[in-house]
This record gives C-alpha cells, structure tokens and sequence, in this order.
C-alpha cells in the first residue's frame, strides 16, 4: 500500500501547525484558520481543527540505514519516548528500527527504518529525508471485520499478528495498523487507544481507493 493523503484531526490546530512546520521543518503545502496539510515524502497529510479529537498513532518511513542519526536529530527538537532506557526500538521480525515521540496532540509519531525497502540515503539526515507515511493506527474491536473490507475491496493481506489483538495490514510500504482497545495499548509508553475518525486516500496494485474511518468503522468511496 501507498499512503498518498491522511486526513486526521486536531484539537490544536495552531500548536501542530508551528509543531510540524517549525520543529520538524515540515513543508506547508496549504493553511487555513482550521486546517492545513503539510508534505512527508510522497504523501500528504491535512490536519483538520475539531474539538472533541482524540490522539492517533501513525509512521513514517526513513532511509533504512539512518536509524541512529534520525535519533540524535529527533532528539534535539522533541523528547523520545523509550522502553526502558532503549531510544532506538528493534523489531527483528520486520527486520527494522523505529523512534517515537508525541506531537503536540500526544499523537504517537514513529519514524521507521525498513532494512527491507533497501532505500539508504548517504547525505545527512534532516526531514527531507521523511520518505512517505507508512501507517495509520486503526482501533476497532472488531479487526476480523475490518481485515474483511480491506481484503476483499483491495485485495490487502496480513503482514503480521492475527485477529485477537494485533494485526498489521498491507505491506512495509504501507499498513493499517489494527489493535484491540480492550486487550492492547499503543507501544511504547502504554499509552490508551482511541478509535480516531481518519480519512485515507492510497494505492494498492496501482489501483487507488479512498477510505474514511468513521464511528469505528472503515468504508470505500
């Protein structure tokens, strides 16, 4: 899957603009005085002003061999959330690296080094080395359900996990990342899960789908 827009919300619309424009250096492609959409790589996210929003959790993908210096560079704009004293987290089964901080929502920002997508970079790192949006944070207590849309519209497989509590949709470019809010928190920090409404427009076998996520429940348009 190829993350192309995300549309999230916010109930700091002007903190999260100066978060991504001046902390993380993001390009602002549009604003407004309740919304605007910045540029990660390849994709594109809006995020839109509404009250009652609650925190999300999404990835980015990063140049597979730039792990450490995406973590001294994190580290001097935004505190890192850690398990235990580890900065820099290793999941051996996907072969990859990730970081984590919040954003000024408390969403759960991961940067992500794939060694799979053998995509390294050799200048330094700064934000322009965000490559693309590589998932979103799907919360549902149904994820069989929600694997069933997914599959039979997309025709998306499981990557990892299964339908108890985790299951990681679609591939190292893009996954719907599904979890159980009665049997699993968000990693690192424990932090609870919301089923945030979000909108997703992306492509799958060169065939591109627009979905919303509204009231806990994933549609095609």
């Amino acid at each position: 899957m190829v993350i192309k827009k995300l549309k999230l919300y916010t109930p700091r619309i002007r903190e999260q603009t100066r978060f991504y424009s001046e902390v993380l250096g993001l390009g602002i492609q549009k604003t407004s005085v309740s919304e605007f959409t910045f540029k990660i790589g390849d994709s594109l996210m809006t995020m839109i002003e509404k009250r009652e929003a609650k925190p999300y959790h999404f990835a980015i993908n990063i140049p597979a061999n730039k792990a450490e210096e995406a973590l001294n560079w994190i580290k001097s704009r935004v505190a890192v959330l850690k398990d235990g004293h580890n900065e820099i987290q290793k999941f051996e089964a996907w072969n990859a690296k990730s970081i984590y901080f919040y954003d000024k929502d408390k969403n759960i920002v991961e940067l992500i080094a794939r060694k799979n997508l053998n995509n390294d970079k050799e200048q330094e790192f700064e934000s322009c080395q965000f490559l693309e949006l590589s998932e979103i944070g799907l919360v549902t207590n149904h994820i069989e359900q929600q694997f069933d849309v997914l599959n039979k519209t997309a025709k998306m497989t499981i990557f990892d996990g299964t339908f108890e509590r985790f299951c990681a949709i679609g591939d190292e470019k893009g996954l719907f990342i599904c979890i159980d809010p009665s049997k699993k928190d968000w990693y690192p920090n424990g932090d609870k899960p919301f089923s945030s409404d979000f909108e997703i427009e992306f492509m799958e076998r060169d065939i591109p789908y627009k979905a919303p996520f509204k009231k806990g429940i994933l549609t095609f348009l």
